[in-house]
């Protein structure tokens, strides 16, 4: 990424002589610049080679760890390395960079022969030549292109904040998918327990057979369940699977959760943050400077384009004489923009752009608006289920079960009691771990909006700082 920026600044470097490099002195300023901005970015090219030959080793690891058992981190790092979509987002970001050269360049000088088989004056001759933009019109165009290589810079960092939001929410759904199953095994194995134990009560007039029934149904759920969770295990690895750019049964094996770390920002300071540094909301503002640039870009149609050539004609033996065979001409010609009405469309229709791209960054900025107070609410709402399971309903039930279990035992309470205090422990420990899942997912999706972190202390001191 650095080499990139720094192949933009050489390049931007030179452009300046198109205006500015008559002066002798401007252009050698120039050349120096651009020759250690291009000294810079071949050492930087030659570690990024040193680095990329260390690749599949890394990978290696990495696949290891994917193995053995990977964090968000680790599984972050892979996407980033092996992602399809990011690496088509960096070639179409390199693209761009190389067209400001095209774009910038002057036109392909022109050449022409002639041969005149018929005796004339002359047996044949030799054209060459240049067309010249009018001074400044290429730099405009470099504009243009600048805002293009910015939104494809853009588009390459909102590839890659999709990406990593993606592995994120699957990360955490596989986590949640992990604490189910965890809950589910534990709670069967006490369900077999109880359905032995109220087989015995049955046998001795201590439970009715509804509450046999009503157990043995519980455990049939309970088995739906493993399956149910075994499958969507596997879909969720598949998805995040593609993504790594893995086969789809590729094993993944988690390491223990991330904490989940409360938001800093308040809702206001979201909003601020996501007009700041959102990829979208970015991307709309270099449209705007795009259209700003043709707009310039077009009012140059109104000036000619200058055209330089030289030609060579060879006489004809029979008919000049020896002295005045060798003809050298020198040529000069301008294009005459001639139709007004066209290159007021030209400009018109930039104009447009502008207007278009100024609506669309303020669509853009209502939307994400709205999305950022759905998603605030969501990740609010799970982080009170966290505290309202984990702190109160939890121990309740617990507590419940303790006491219904010494109850039936010492014969003051019924079978079925015990069973329903047990199907409401086990749905508060499910509901606990898909309000910590949701926390994960919607926390990620927040963050894709703001574009920046939104639960370190540090970058939120630093952002004060910046203004």
């Amino acid at each position: 990424m650095m080499k990139d920026n720094t192949f933009i600044r050489f390049l931007l470097l030179c452009s300046e002589t198109d205006e500015e490099g008559r002066r002798r002195g401007k252009v050698m300023r120039c050349v120096r610049k651009g020759w250690a901005m291009l000294m810079v970015t071949l050492t930087f090219s030659i570690l990024t080679s040193l680095a990329w030959s260390a690749e599949p080793v890394r990978l290696e690891e990495l696949e290891k760890k994917l193995i053995e058992g990977a964090s968000v981190s680790d599984l972050v790092t892979y996407a980033y390395k092996t992602n399809p979509s990011i690496k088509a987002a960096r070639e179409a970001w390199k693209g761009m960079i190389e067209r400001y050269r095209v774009e910038t360049g002057f036109p392909d000088p022109e050449i022409g022969f002639s041969y005149f088989p018929e005796p004339l004056m002359s047996t044949h001759e030799v054209m060459i030549s240049q067309m010249i933009p009018f001074p400044g019109k290429l730099s405009q165009a470099g504009e243009v292109v600048k805002a293009e290589i910015e939104m494809a810079r853009l588009e390459y960092d909102k590839t890659v904040r999709d990406t990593v939001v993606g592995v994120r929410e699957s990360y955490h759904e596989l986590f949640y998918i992990k604490d189910a199953k965890r809950v589910v095994a534990l709670t069967r194995d006490l369900l077999e327990h109880l359905r032995k134990v109220g087989e015995t009560a049955y046998a001795q007039d201590r439970a009715t057979f509804f509450d046999v029934v009503k157990a043995q149904s519980q455990l049939a759920q309970l088995q739906y369940d493993a399956v149910l969770l075994e499958e969507l295990e596997q879909t969720e690895k598949a998805q995040l699977n593609a993504r790594l750019s893995r086969p789809p049964g590729a094993e993944i094996k988690l390491l223990d959760g991330e904490t989940l770390p409360p938001i800093v920002y308040k809702l206001e300071e979201i909003y601020e943050l996501a007009q700041k540094y959102q990829e979208e909301i970015r991307m709309a503002e270099a449209q705007i400077n795009k259209a700003r640039a043709k707009v310039g870009l077009a009012k140059y149609e109104y000036l000619p384009m200058f055209r330089l050539g030289a030609s060579y004609a060879r006489g004809n033996p029979d008919m000049v004489p020896e002295e005045f065979r060798d003809a050298v001409g020198v040529q000069f010609g301008l294009s005459i923009p001639l139709w007004i009405n066209k290159n007021v469309g030209r400009v018109e229709e930039a104009r447009a752009e502008e207007r278009k791209a100024l609506s669309m960054k303020t669509s853009q900025i209502n939307e994400t608006h709205a999305m950022i107070r759905n998603v605030y609410f969501r990740v609010k709402n799970s982080e009170r289920l966290i505290r309202l399971y984990r702190d109160q309903l939890l121990p309740q039930a617990s507590q419940a079960m303790e006491i219904s279990e010494t109850w039936f035992r010492e014969k003051q309470g019924s079978f079925s009691d015990f069973l329903e205090t047990q199907a409401v422990f086990y749905n508060f420990q499910l509901a606990l771990a898909r309000a910590k899942a949701d926390y994960g997912r919607y926390l990620a999706q927040l963050e894709r909006l703001a574009g920046r972190s939104l639960t370190h202390e540090g970058a939120k001191n630093s952002e004060k700082g910046a203004r």
